[in-house]
């Protein structure tokens, strides 16, 4: 079934956002409603693509004058975009991240008013053209400015970096310790297959640039292979599913590990090296996992505290909204929505649709209806 979402202004035209690539939903909006459509297809998958195809084909037969359509070159959803050039219809490119949030705001019929969006899911392509994930904008309808964001982990061997999340959590390590690493006495390096990972680093050494990602994704991957010991995952998440299993009847008088922020030309760096330490120290010290799992996820929602303050502090605003398939993780929602309530935020999260991409595709529709 179709969601119908009552919107905060009027869209002067109507719009069709074709969504992203995997969890693809199609919105058509015109005047003050837009309409989600209700299966969330894999648009790498042929029949997923061909009910992508059918859906839009549906909703162009309405004559929207604007098409909104993220960044992504190679999402189907993009192509099929550029496909309707020349038909009478503008296309609007919409980043990512900015979707997320914008559509949380839609959906909380917020009027264009600046907030500051916490945007975490695996990764999207970012306005400079790099892998974003993990993203603090302050933003309205009309536009952004990335003001703070995850330092990037290179992701060696690409989609590898997803199904094998060892990779992830090598390189973090690999990057605070170098190859001292590999001696450190804990069980995830007892495990490791040592010959591959200095295999995959004579690589990235030899000159060869792996792709980098701010991915909030991407560092679940990384502490979940970690304390958890697991080295593969079968679907994307799955790794991070079991670590916020593990925190299930935990938490109580838990200490958060250490991070930095780092300014850099005006934005904000968070470097996570001191919770890898901090990972490290409890399991050499036969800490409960569960413990271990939970301080995590304290210290993930320390650093959207300590981010928000400070934007706060530069911006005046007290509006955090959050979105992205990360806070799908209902511990970490939880501890992030709490943590600021006490620091006097507004805090807006979705009510009727997905903080994954299925939502991202109303966020286009109003991002691009407010700019006409």
């Amino acid at each position: 079934m179709n969601k119908n979402i009552r919107l905060p202004f009027k869209s002067r035209v109507a719009v069709l956002a074709l969504g992203g690539q995997a969890k693809n939903t199609v919105c058509f909006a015109k005047g003050a409603s837009a309409q989600v459509s209700a299966v969330a297809r894999d648009l790498a998958t042929p029949e997923g693509l061909l009910g992508f195809e059918k859906e839009a084909g549906r909703y162009l037969r309405k004559k929207p004058r604007l098409i909104a359509h993220d960044l992504h070159h190679d999402y189907a959803s993009t192509q099929f975009a550029a496909k309707l050039k020349g038909r009478g219809l503008r296309l609007v490119p919409v980043q990512h991240h900015h979707a997320h949030i914008a559509s949380c705001m839609a959906e909380n019929r917020l009027n264009n008013k600046k907030v500051i969006g916490v945007a975490f899911d695996g990764t999207g392509l970012g306005a400079d053209g790099s892998l974003w994930g993990a993203e603090f904008l302050i933003c309205d309808y009309r536009g952004f400015i990335r003001a703070a964001h995850l330092k990037e982990v290179p992701l060696l061997g690409n989609e590898m970096a997803i199904r094998e999340p060892w990779r992830l959590a090598a390189a973090w390590l690999d990057g605070i310790y170098n190859d001292r690493f590999l001696k450190l006495d804990i069980k995830f390096v007892k495990g490791l297959d040592k010959a591959r990972w200095q295999a995959l680093k004579k690589i990235y050494c030899s000159g060869f640039n792996p792709v980098l990602a701010s991915s909030m994704g991407r560092l679940f991957d990384a502490a979940a292979s970690l304390a958890l010991c697991k080295y593969k995952a079968g679907s994307e998440g799955e790794l991070a599913i079991a670590l916020e299993q593990a925190c299930v009847g935990h938490g109580e008088g838990l200490s958060v590990y250490e991070f930095k922020l780092i300014n850099k030309a005006g934005t904000c760096i968070i470097d996570p090296a001191g919770v890898f330490k901090g990972i490290i120290r409890d399991l050499k010290n036969k800490r409960p996992v569960p413990d271990v799992a939970y301080s995590f996820h304290l210290s993930v929602a320390g650093m959207v505290r300590e981010v928000c303050l400070l934007l706060r502090k530069s911006s005046g605003i007290k509006r955090a909204v959050l979105s992205g398939g990360v806070f799908q993780n209902k511990v970490l929602l939880r501890l992030v929505s709490e943590s600021l309530l006490c620091e006097g935020f507004e805090v807006l999260t979705h009510r009727d649709l997905s903080c994954n991409d299925s939502g991202i595709s109303l966020g286009q529709a109003v991002i691009a209806a407010a700019g006409s």
